[in-house]
Formats: C-alpha cells, structure tokens, sequence
C-alpha cells in the first residue's frame, strides 16, 4: 500500500499535498525495516517544514514518525530532540490531560531512559503525566500502565531513590506486568528493553 501510493504521486510537484502525504505513508509502510525508513520519513519531514509547517498536526506527525524509527534504530540523542518538540507542543496546545500529549510524553520519557536522564523522566512522568493518565484514562488504561512501567524504571535507577519510590515500584510491578498489552506502539518494544534488568536490581534493594 504504502508503494502504491508513492508510484501514484511520486510525478507530481514537491507541493502536492497528495504527494507529500503518500511519502508519509511509504516511510510509515517500511518501519518494519528502520534503516529503510530513515531517509524517507526524513525528507518528509523536511518536506512538511518546508510548504506545511503551519499544519501543525501534520508537522506533530512526522515528527512523531521520524523519532520512533530513529528510537529503532537506538539512535536516542536524536529522538530525543524531536519527541522533547512534540511533547511541548501537544501540551500547550491539547492539555497534559490529552491522550495524544500522553503519547507523546510516554514517547518521550522511553528515549529520556534509554539515555540515563533519570532524573527528568522521574519528574515528567511522576507529574504531571501518570496523575493525568489516571484521571483521564482510568489506571487499567493501557497507555497509564505503560507510563507507570517507564516511571518504575526510572525511579529503580535514580541515584537519589527513597524508600518510598522503591515501595511504589514493588506495588505497582505486578499489576503493570499482569496487565499490560504489548500492543501499544512501537516504543513499547524499547521499554521492554529497558526493563529487563527492574526486576533483579528490586530483588537486590528488599533482599
């Protein structure tokens, strides 16, 4: 699909809206392959800043777009640029209480982990973002157990853990696990990875 759709616009001028959204699509098709992906969600976006910066969803998607394949391919430092920009603008724009702006800071706070940012992903998620998960979406919300499995990693390995964190760490790792759906998105497959080692250090800390 995502082929076809760029054979049938890739003739028209770089101004085309329909030839513009087609390579959106083609990049979106081969996420699959991240390598693949890469140059083509980058000239998108290149394309959008150029002639539709001013349609700010569009632009918020392929930026989105272009962050998740480059968290793929664990290339975090630039991900991180771009989720940092989406997340700011889905929050001033939408409300934290959105859940596009939870997305895109749970987005966030996977490469904030990826990059030992403990700190900052502790204070993102732990509020605003897990408090507005909760009132918005419920706690059993697949998106708020995904925002408390990253804020689990993030309080497991901050330097200035208490006693409390690791409390709520051990509360809430069983029903995160018993619960979760993998199926919520491509970052959930890089959280998975970061949290492969949450269990063993809480076993290590309450012996």
């Amino acid at each position: 699909l995502g082929w076809a759709a760029w054979k049938t616009y890739v003739g028209q001028p770089e101004t085309n809206t329909s030839r513009g959204l087609a390579m959106g699509v083609l990049g979106g098709a081969l996420r699959g392959t991240p390598e693949e992906a890469l140059p083509v969600l980058e000239a998108s976006l290149a394309l959008v800043r150029r002639y539709w910066w001013r349609d700010e969803r569009y632009l918020l998607t392929a930026q989105a777009s272009l962050g998740s394949c480059l968290t793929s391919l664990a290339r975090h430092d630039e991900a991180l640029v771009l989720k940092r920009e989406v997340y700011a603008t889905c929050k001033a724009t939408l409300g934290i209480s959105h859940e596009r702006t939870l997305t895109s800071g749970s987005n966030l706070s996977i490469s904030l982990c990826a990059l030992w940012l403990w700190d900052e992903a502790r204070s993102l998620l732990r509020d605003p973002m897990l408090p507005a998960a909760r009132g918005s979406l419920g706690a059993d919300h697949d998106l708020t157990l995904k925002i408390s499995k990253s804020l689990a990693t993030a309080l497991v390995n901050h330097s200035e853990r208490t006693r409390d964190d690791l409390r709520l760490v051990q509360l809430n790792q069983g029903s995160v696990h018993d619960r979760f759906d993998l199926n919520t998105g491509d970052d959930v497959l890089e959280a998975d990875n970061i949290m492969q080692g949450v269990v063993q250090r809480r076993r290590r800390v309450f012996g």
